[in-house]
């Protein structure tokens, strides 16, 4: 089963105010394992950077009200792709797969809204899973935040100083796991040749095309036979 671990940076948080999609960060998984596949890209919002906005990821401080230049770790967005440039191969990377997001409702509302102005096809909202509503159904009435979640799984975000959607993303795939019952939740029972080979995921056992031969010697079964009759008509191996 393909996965993909998405999140994404915004302006703001309503995109039919006007709010864009400037960072979109994605990690990988098959059957529940990270493949080292990623997909990241920053977004030319075609609008202002609000100082909120910034202040949450650090991204755009060319399109400040005061633009500037970039301090460390930060990323300026004038020379950045718009989002009609990337549209069509973002939609190809994910494909069918599985969007597991942190909070989805907030992320498939602007990625929907970014792909409906391009002229694209949309992602059904049912192929997402959001892992805010595992973690509050798991763990009612505690913190279920992302960096609540990973002090509860000792996970290590000490890189998260400022929010950044492939971080993110790769955080959130270590959260996801341990979610669903940890690495490997079914002991990897659900891999096998044919999905690993993209032929996939509904494998069952074939029957063999010749039985293995019997373990058993004549002289063993002779022996068991004789046993069976004296235990008269009545037995249990005598049944049908």
């Amino acid at each position: 089963m393909r996965e993909i671990v998405l999140d994404t940076e915004t302006t703001g948080f309503d995109p039919e105010s006007g709010d864009r999609i400037v960072e979109i960060g994605a990690v990988e998984l098959w059957n529940h394992v990270a493949t080292g596949e990623t997909y990241h890209v920053y977004i030319n919002p075609e609008r202002s950077m609000p100082e909120e906005a910034f202040g949450v990821h650090g991204i755009g401080p060319d399109l400040l009200e005061n633009p500037r230049p970039p301090e460390k770790g930060e990323v300026t967005l004038k020379d950045k792709p718009v989002f009609a440039k990337i549209g069509h191969a973002f939609r190809e990377f994910v494909g069918d797969a599985r969007l597991v997001i942190h909070n989805a409702s907030f992320d498939m509302k602007f990625l929907n809204a970014e792909l409906k102005w391009m002229g694209a096809p949309l992602i059904p909202m049912e192929q997402a899973l959001d892992t805010l509503a595992i973690a509050r159904k798991r763990f009612p009435g505690s913190p279920a935040s992302l960096d609540a979640l990973c002090r509860r799984f000792n996970i290590d975000n000490s890189n998260r100083v400022l929010h950044g959607a492939l971080l993110d993303s790769e955080i959130l795939a270590e959260v996801y796991l341990e979610l669903i019952g940890g690495r490997q939740p079914d002991f990897g029972l659900s891999t096998s040749a044919s999905s690993v080979a993209g032929g996939g995921d509904d494998w069952r056992p074939a029957p063999r095309a010749t039985p293995l031969p019997s373990r058993i010697t004549e002289d063993e079964r002779a022996a068991h036979d004789a046993f069976i009759e004296k235990l008269g008509d009545n037995a249990l191996w005598t049944r049908t």
